[in-house]
């Protein structure tokens, strides 16, 4: 038993395991964005990121779309081998989430978007040409080399979180203004409280939207 678990960590940490599972991963995340583009649900993503998105398919223009999210990715792609860690929120779920589809859109391509299992093919090509170019960015990194200066990388997607907050109350207040009072009252409980206000917004309006709406 302990040799097969000795045998199955190996397979795991193995490089060439690496890409398969970035090919599994890039896939369900690649087919998410196409559900949400056929049917209006399943993205891997923060509501703000996804309303870039939607802008580009309302208006035609995905510069925001694909240049917001395509640098998340090359930036974990870079910072990855350095640390040691992929940030799966910034490289893969905004990266090839929302970046790679919306530079697919601008130039015209939407059969990978338009059918599922096409979907899911891209993905898992996606996820393996990104799995083997993060190997090859990590044998190439010297030896020893420091990855101090990466918390800047590291922090980014925590930092313009902060901003989801006002952005679900304004959306909230748009909605209904039950909804609107629900989504401030929880971001002000949330703050109170030292709590991520974004949760506290989220909680808010739909606790009061859902009364409101059997009233």
């Amino acid at each position: 038993m302990e040799t097969t678990n000795k045998n199955l960590k190996a397979l795991l940490l193995a490089n060439k395991t690496f890409p398969l599972l970035m090919a599994l991963a890039c896939a369900a995340i690649f087919a998410g964005t196409h559900l949400y583009i056929v049917y209006g649900t399943g993205a891997f993503n923060e509501i703000f990121v996804v309303q870039m998105l939607d802008e580009g398919l309302a208006t035609g223009d995905y510069a925001a779309a694909a240049g917001f999210a395509t640098g998340f990715l090359l930036a974990r792609i870079l910072e990855g081998p350095l640390v040691g860690i992929l940030d799966i929120g910034g490289s893969l779920m905004t990266g090839v989430g929302i970046g790679i589809p919306a530079m697919l859109l601008a130039a015209g391509i939407t059969a990978p978007l338009d059918n599922f299992g096409l979907s899911l093919l891209t993905g898992a090509g996606i996820g393996i040409a990104l799995g083997l170019l993060i190997i090859a960015v990590r044998k190439a990194m010297p030896e020893g080399l420091s990855a101090s200066g990466t918390d800047v990388m590291m922090g980014a997607g925590n930092k313009t979180g902060r901003f989801l907050g006002p952005l679900i109350i304004i959306s909230a207040i748009q909605f209904s203004i039950p909804a609107g009072i629900g989504a401030f009252v929880g971001a002000a409980i949330a703050y109170s409280k030292d709590r991520p206000i974004a949760g506290g917004a989220i909680l808010g309006a739909m606790l009061l939207a859902g009364v409101f709406a059997f009233m």
